[in-house]
């Protein structure tokens, strides 16, 4: 037996401490009261209090008048244990569920309903009876806003003592369930199924004779008041004690709903996911009837297929719920989702409660809900899920497995498990694709198919979609699809058939997002497919510390996180269609000045890294290009280790220069792309060197912006030169110093010179060579550059020894060396000591050779620079293997040669097969020597042929 609590109103109203009354005078006080412990824990509208206290007409003073009795409760609610609360629309009273009697009848039920039909349920069951005290509030007048709650209330009384009667049976205590239904049947006389159970009783307990003689009572009540004849329930009944027998079932049978939409006929792929699903529905079998439900939440974003894997799953597991499968679509992405009191009215209506005996509130719904559900093996599908308010009313309370369907990644139901799901796999898509269009037609054209897959981003819908289309017209080969899908600003207006069409389905997720999100979800769609960090969002915004506007595209699956790279960093990409349809919508002036602030971010961060980079080579700076940078914590945490942050950003640098290039304004292109130099020359990658200025180049030419086009030609000419392509480099770079004399910019024009000394350097043209080093060398020194002098005389003393004018090299290389000291460039120093290296073994001095080669390895070793550092080697390994010391030479070209191969040096790795190839003759290995030498010719060759010289 529990305790009386503080608060009741399941008999006349009650208010106590301590086992004793406390007095609340007047009426319209206790009417109050009483209207706010029937919704207890929950805001009650004034406007339904107003209703209560004054029913008829209230007076122009109500809302005072209510506040005033809010006022005069507050001291004995406080006195029991309770607090009255105010909010803006109303009152609420704040108990815990042992204080009401209400409270607790309904936790005590619930209880019962989790542990079956067990001497635990029956005593649940008694110590709510006993709470019942009368008529719930017979002190006070009747109200239309308590109806529904009163109603509720008596319903489930009712249902508790049917239960306990239930139990008692089942425990063959049939003289006690004898005394308590004919108790019940006091109350509702006409109730064939409270006579059914008496009857049952009666004969179970020995009693047979009474048994008969109810059911002649009962059939004389039915025919004489109310002209029937009892139903077929209680016919059997009577009919088993007549045979002696146990009826064939008894009393009331809930329905068991079989709500499951069809399975998919062509649900293809998804094994792993299959698998995982069905075990988490499935196991451990069979549930266990008082333990918490099984919830599993399947995410994803538009049009990947959740509701279809969770129908085909709930198909596949549905013998394990005997007890039944609820569906419902929770229309999350409407303008409008479902609300929880309309959802739970639906699957209470499915569950056999009658729309008279629906509960008025949705507490007093998802009560009777959980109740229904509890201890029994039921699978709810909740398809389209809004969010987890949304579907919190909806988890039962025990025995049962909830299915969840949203694009929103739900992570806070407890004990949830959460399932994100990713596009099809080629295979799988091409798969989907024959099944609905037709196997011939894909296996004809297979080409075409993968290519249509890809067009579709493995998206499900979008797929569905593609085949539809080709099987409403079989005249169409799958290239004319193909070329249709070919045109990403097209796409989305051919993925359309019928009621299905990818773009609608991306857009019921776009209009539900805030301002900044859906913003920010535009511009991301300008930017490419590939990964970006979430600091772009900060520079789309216009502002640092962006991270909740990210989090939210991540939980409505808009934005997908795929991972951190080696700097710690989140990488997010956009799925492909979703991608599409945001870039459809990036057509205002917003975008357009999101876009700028993104690349000028590029450019900020690109600026900050290679300002760290050891490389000294030439590079235009990138002057007036549009800036916004990055927090300054981040940007410097991001950049301290600058070669890791280029390699992480590396395709999303090549693609902000595209963007720049298409959008404009040209200067931002050739700026970003000029601002990469130093670690493109770094890592040797000439092939996105070149791509990147070339787009670049384009750009500038089209606006006119003849200092971009000037910077360009520079930068490609480069690229030339590390390919041997010496005439090319050449006309490139007189068309660039043309344009930097014409502009008046000096050093430019000295850089661009220095290109074409070198040049004519590498085609062997010395003496044409050192008048360009020359002339460039006065040009710096007018302009007071040190650093171009260091440079201009390293490369006059680097001709010199071309030339085996050693005294001439020597005091141009070592004046180069003061220059590297007095400027604390290291790595000007490390390029000199190799040429010092050079020298000395020209000279025939092979220890003082050796000893500038290791200075200027231990150089490069230490800014890490693998490039130059992979020459210098060589170059040891050349002089070891010169010493005769042929195992520490092979090893050290080895190396040098693996370096120039993983960076792409295709020049320094035929200049290291040529040194290998060399060692081994001397060794007199013939066969291995060959081997390398014949290498080192066929690259030799490529490289004159034109042939990419960087991977």
């Amino acid at each position: 037996m529990v305790d009386q609590p503080n608060f009741g109103v399941l008999g006349p109203l009650l208010v106590r401490r301590a086992g004793q009354a406390l007095r609340v005078a007047g009426r319209k006080p206790r009417l109050l009261l009483a209207s706010l412990l029937l919704e207890a824990n929950q805001i009650v509208g004034s406007d339904a209090l107003i209703e209560v206290l004054w029913p008829a007409r209230a007076p122009s003073s109500a809302v005072a008048n209510l506040r005033t009795y809010v006022s005069a409760l507050r001291g004995p609610v406080s006195a029991a244990g309770g607090r009255i609360v105010t909010h803006p629309s109303g009152y609420a009273v704040e108990l815990a569920a042992g204080q009401l009697d209400m409270l607790l009848f309904e936790e005590l039920v619930e209880r019962a309903r989790a542990a079956g039909r067990t001497g635990e349920a029956a005593r649940h069951l008694r110590d709510a009876l006993a709470l019942w005290r009368g008529t719930p509030l017979s002190d006070l007048p009747a109200s239309p806003v308590w109806d529904g709650r009163l109603r509720a209330l008596v319903q489930a009384r009712l249902a508790a003592a049917e239960e306990l009667a239930e139990a008692k049976l089942a425990r063959e205590e049939y003289a006690a369930a004898v005394d308590d239904l004919r108790g019940l049947i006091g109350e509702h006389p006409y109730r064939e199924d409270l006579w059914q159970r008496l009857i049952v009783a009666l004969h179970r307990g020995g009693r047979r004779a009474e048994a008969l003689h109810a059911y002649t009572e009962i059939r004389r009540q039915l025919v004489d008041d109310l002209g029937i004849e009892p139903g077929p329930d209680l016919r059997d009944a009577h009919a088993a004690v007549l045979a002696d027998e146990e009826p064939a079932r008894l009393g009331y049978q809930p329905p068991v709903p079989h709500q499951l939409p069809a399975d998919v006929p062509d649900f293809t792929g998804r094994a792993t996911d299959v698998t995982t699903l069905t075990r988490l529905l499935s196991e451990p079998a069979p549930l266990p009837p008082s333990g918490p439900p099984v919830v599993v939440v399947v995410t994803g974003p538009p049009g990947i297929g959740k509701t279809a894997l969770a129908v085909h799953c709930a198909h596949a597991v549905r013998d394990a719920y005997p007890e039944g499968q609820l569906h419902l679509s929770l229309g999350g992405t409407a303008e409008a989702p479902a609300a929880p009191a309309d959802l739970l009215a639906e699957a209470l209506r499915s569950l056999g409660v009658a729309e008279s005996a629906l509960p008025a509130s949705a507490h007093e719904r998802a009560t009777l809900y959980r109740s229904l559900l509890a201890g029994r093996p039921v699978l709810v599908l909740l398809d389209d899920a809004a969010d987890a308010a949304q579907v919190r009313p909806l988890l039962p309370g025990s025995g049962c497995a909830v299915l969840v369907t949203s694009r929103r990644r739900i992570t806070e139901l407890p004990g949830a498990v959460l399932l994100e799901l990713d596009a099809l796999t080629p295979a799988e898509g091409g798969e989907l694709l024959a099944r609905i269009a037709g196997a011939h037609r894909v296996a004809a054209e297979p080409e075409a198919a993968r290519t249509i897959v890809a067009a579709c981003a493995g998206l499900p819908l979008a797929l569905r979609v593609a085949g539809a289309r080709l099987a409403a017209r079989p005249g169409w080969s799958l290239q004319e699809l193909r070329r249709r899908l070919d045109d990403e600003s097209t796409r989305l207006d051919e993925l359309r058939a019928g009621d299905l069409e990818v773009r609608a389905s991306v857009e019921l997720s776009y209009r539900r997002l805030p301002g900044e999100a859906a913003l920010t979800l535009r511009a991301l769609g300008l930017l490419g497919p590939g990964t970006v960090p979430g600091w772009v969002a900060d520079a789309v915004l216009d502002r640092h510390r962006s991270d909740a506007v990210v989090d939210a595209l991540v939980d409505v699956s808009l934005l997908r996180l795929v991972g951190t790279d080696p700097l710690g960093q989140p990488r997010y990409r956009l799925p492909d269609l979703v991608r599409c349809t945001a870039r459809e919508r990036a057509d205002g002036d917003a975008e357009r000045q999101a876009l700028a602030r993104v690349l000028g971010g590029w450019t900020s961060a690109a600026e900050h890294a290679a300002a760290r980079l050891p490389t000294t080579l030439f590079s235009v700076p990138a002057g007036a290009a549009p800036r916004w940078r990055p927090a300054d914590e981040l940007l410097g945490r991001l950049t301290a280790d600058p070669l890791t942050w280029f390699d992480a950003e590396r395709e999303a640098l090549v693609e902000a220069v595209r963007l720049a290039a298409s959008h404009g304004p040209a200067q931002a292109a050739w700026g970003l792309a000029a601002t990469l130099v130093p670690y493109f020359d770094l890592h040797c990658r000439l092939e996105e060197w070149r791509l990147t200025h070339q787009v670049a180049l384009d750009s500038a030419a089209a606006a006119g912006d003849r200092r971009g086009e000037a910077a360009m030609l520079r930068g490609l000419a480069q690229v030339s030169i590390y390919q041997d392509r010496y005439a090319e480099a050449a006309g490139m770079l007189r068309r660039a110093r043309v344009i930097f004399r014409e502009l008046g910019d000096a050093r430019g024009e000295a850089i661009s010179i220095c290109g074409l000394g070198a040049a004519d350097e590498f085609s062997g043209r010395h003496r044409r060579a050192l008048g360009w080093f020359r002339h460039a060398l006065a040009m710096f020194l007018a302009e007071g550059d040190a650093d171009g002098e260091a440079y201009a005389r390293q490369a006059i003393g680097r001709v010199h020894l071309s030339l085996q004018d050693l005294g001439q090299a020597s005091r141009w290389l070592g004046e180069a060396l003061r220059l590297a000291g007095e400027l604390g460039d290291d790595h000007r120093e490390g390029c000199v000591s190799m040429q010092f290296g050079r020298l000395h073994t020209l000279a025939a001095e092979p220890d003082e050779a050796m000893r500038f080669q290791g200075r200027a390895l231990d150089i490069f070793e230490t800014l890490g620079d693998r490039h130059c550092g992979a020459y210098a080697l060589r170059s040891l390994g050349g002089l070891h293997a010169a010493r005769g010391d042929r195992s520490h030479g092979s090893a050290e070209l080895q190396r040098s040669l693996e370096i120039f191969q993983q960076l792409g040096d295709r020049s320094g790795e035929a200049d290291a097969f040529q040194a290998l190839g060399e060692l081994y003759r001397a060794a007199g290995r013939p066969m291995l020597a060959a081997h390398y030498l014949h290498r080192a010719v066929d690259l030799r060759s490529q490289l004159r042929a034109g042939a990419p010289a960087a991977g």
